[in-house]
């Protein structure tokens, strides 16, 4: 299971998704520190393929944790090779392009 939160702010969709047991947690690794703050992700408990439908229609995301970021990149909206791991937890984020 995953917590998906969606904000809504001047016409763009902000996914917010983290794996279940990942939720409250804080990682470092040399300089870099990724905080999973209830406040931020903590919405919504749904099942991974959830995700699909809520990634179409974000304009922007921030993936935490491996169920997460491993649909996203079968999904095609994460390249595999940006993805950053913090004390082995992967972190994403996508933003969507319109021209």
């Amino acid at each position: 299971m995953i917590y998906i939160k969606v904000y809504r702010v001047q016409g763009e969709v902000l996914l917010a998704a983290c794996d279940e047991e990942l939720l409250g947690k804080t990682f470092r690794e040399g300089e870099l520190k990724l905080e999973v703050k209830e406040r931020f992700y903590k919405g919504e408990l749904v099942e991974e393929d959830a995700l699909e439908s809520l990634l179409e229609e974000a304009t922007i995301a921030n993936l935490t944790g491996e169920r997460c970021v491993r649909k996203a990149i079968e999904l095609g909206y994460v390249d595999e090779d940006r993805v950053l791991r913090i004390q082995g937890i992967p972190h994403a984020q996508m933003a969507k392009m319109f021209l």
